[in-house]
């Protein structure tokens, strides 16, 4: 077990980290070889580019038209929605929260069809013009992947949660060139509440080193968008990232309602489940032909909004139709991530803020281009919860570690306040309520629960002289509702103890009566407890042999007998403690 084992696992999480950054190198080179052909040499639209990617196909000389745009993404919904309804039904939506599901539902497990589905799915409903994220495919390769190589290993559920967790870290961090935030989300996102799957980290964190790498090899390195050196050295200026908090959980409310507004209006049509992306795809491109920077990633538009080179009309109009552009997109079955879009939104709001201030006080705001970098990671938090893994996440992606503390404000704020809501409806409140460590919890508590703590429930009962009489006891025995009945020695030392199903068997016995004595009939192996004893272990000795009561016993003299513990008293006193645990952890009203 030792430096063999580390090695084992060592390997299993490199390789994959290795496929998943071939799945993201493969995913990246498809939107760009479907926006090249689609976006670019069917409709003439070229929108720019974030400044760490570059063109791999030279530009078109194809004039720019908007009715080819406008039907462009019900196209790409049409075929990505017959070929995930056909084949994966599961791919549908934003891959993330298929992951997640996995994760806590599933025991890890992840159909090998799905990540294939989902990479041609979502390169086509994205470079059509579809409006989604990077994220959820790549997820899903990894995370599929994951599943994958611990099902072929014959591993355990939880082997398996873990390795679909690296792949999922691995794959977010290599596309979106962030790999420590890769391994923080993969962590991060699978709760609601402030919590942290630890056990994932550092699997997640070799993973995603690897397919950072990997996809930075093929790509180039440094991050995806180059910002300028933004400082932040005015306190003043925390009172317009305050506003920039407010503005983002409002926005971040609309964007998860409509999100799931039109996904329950589209799951209520009758109309057959491949057209429904089509149909969203239409409504993306309507809303497109008047909005074309609304389509499609629009990683390139925050580039601008960082150098400041951009209005904040244009602005407005680029988050609240992406919130929209994205609804319909995603939400009506079509294959996607949220982070991208969430990105881009989070960015423009905070721009149109940073601009704000920055013309009416300009003596406090000098760059709203770091207003951009905060409101992106802002945003993220407000729709997601997860704050620490996405203030990692916009630090790596812009480059920009001097804005951590207004970062750490606005996040801490949009958290607070955006609670009741989440994009990632799969999210389990916490550890206590997943289903995946529902046999964690139940045993973590009962270990941290001793004997000693239920005294008050220890009865005290009549020890019976091991020298009494059958016919006496016969006595005793109807005048009582003892069940269970130690019996001692002269010097009052337990020495053995027996049940009224025990007795049974001579109680109407009239021949052996005057021949038997109590401590015949007592068994002398006896199952005992001590106060420092945990219930984990006091309940696998009920269970030996379908006890319900135990003799409990001082732990330095097995024969001192302090009373009798019954099982329902342990049930009962555990039940108490979780609900006592699922109070505190449940938020002030």
């Amino acid at each position: 077990m030792g430096s063999g084992y580390a090695v084992k696992w060592a390997l299993m999480f490199v390789t994959i980290g290795l496929v998943a950054g071939l799945g993201s190198i493969l995913f990246h080179f498809l939107t760009q070889a479907g926006t090249h052909y689609f976006l670019d040499l069917m409709a003439g639209y070229r929108p720019p580019s974030p400044s760490g990617e570059h063109d791999l196909f030279p530009a078109t000389d194809t004039s720019f038209s908007r009715w080819i745009l406008l039907i462009l993404p019900a196209l790409g919904g049409v075929i990505s929605g017959f070929l995930v309804y056909t084949f994966a039904p599961e791919a549908e939506g934003h891959g993330t929260d298929a992951a997640i599901e996995a994760y806590h539902v599933k025991g890890g497990l992840i159909r090998g069809r799905v990540p294939i589905i989902k990479t041609l799915a979502s390169a086509l409903t994205l470079t059509t013009g579809g409006s989604g994220g990077r994220e959820g495919p790549i997820a899903q390769i990894g995370a599929g992947f994951g599943s994958f190589l611990a099902t072929r290993l014959g591993l355990s559920d939880r082997q398996r949660r873990i390795m679909l967790a690296a792949g999922m870290g691995a794959g977010i961090g290599s596309i979106f060139r962030a790999p420590l935030a890769g391994a923080l989300f993969a962590a991060e996102v699978l709760y609601r509440d402030t919590d942290l799957e630890s056990e994932v980290i550092i699997p997640a964190g070799l993973s995603s080193v690897v397919a950072y790498c990997l996809f930075c090899l093929v790509f180039g390195w440094g991050s995806l968008f180059d910002a300028p050196h933004f400082q932040f050295r005015n306190p003043l200026e925390l009172g317009p990232y305050l506003i920039l908090s407010l503005v983002l959980v409002g926005a971040g409310w609309l964007y998860v309602r409509s999100f799931y507004g039109v996904a329950g209006v589209f799951k209520k049509l009758s109309m057959p489940l491949f057209l429904k992306p089509a149909l969203g795809g239409l409504f993306t491109g309507i809303i497109g032909f008047f909005l074309p920077q609304t389509l499609a990633f629009g990683y390139g538009f925050i580039q601008q909004a960082l150098y400041s080179e951009l209005t904040i009309p244009f602005l407005l109009l680029l988050a609240f139709g992406k919130i929209f552009t994205t609804s319909f997109s995603i939400g009506s079955g079509g294959s996607g991530g949220v982070f991208g879009p969430s990105v881009v939104i989070g960015g423009a709001l905070g721009g149109v803020v940073g601009i704000f201030f920055n013309i009416h006080f300009p003596g406090i705001v000098v760059t709203p281009g770091a207003f951009v970098v905060v409101g992106m990671a802002g945003f993220f938090t407000a729709v997601s919860n997860t704050p620490i893994s996405t203030i990692i996440f916009v630090s790596e992606m812009t480059g920009s570690y001097h804005l951590l503390l207004p970062s750490l404000l606005v996040c801490s704020v949009c958290y607070l306040f955006s609670k009741p809501f989440t994009i990632y409806v799969k999210q389990a409140k916490n550890r206590l309520t997943s289903p995946a460590h529902a046999g964690d919890f139940f045993v973590d508590i009962l270990q941290a629960i001793k004997v000693r703590d239920l005294m008050p429930y220890v009865r005290s009962v009549t020890v019976i002289p091991e020298n009494m009489s059958l016919s006496e006891f016969k006595r005793f025995f109807s005048r009582t509702k003892q069940h269970y009945f130690p019996v001692v020695d002269e010097n009052k030392r337990m020495v053995g103890i027996f049940s009224s199903t025990d007795i049974r068997e001579v109680l109407f016995e009239p021949d052996v009566e005057p021949l038997v004595v109590m401590g015949d009939i007592a068994m002398p192996d006896i199952i005992t407890t001590t106060p420092e004893e945990d219930l984990n272990t006091v309940l696998r000795k009920f269970t030996t042999k379908n006890l319900d009561s135990l003799p409990v016993v001082k732990a330095d003299d097995p024969g001192a007998l302090l009373g009798m513990l019954r099982r329902r008293e342990v049930i009962s006193y555990y039940n108490q403690q979780v609900s006592m645990r699922k109070n505190s952890d449940a938020p002030d009203a």
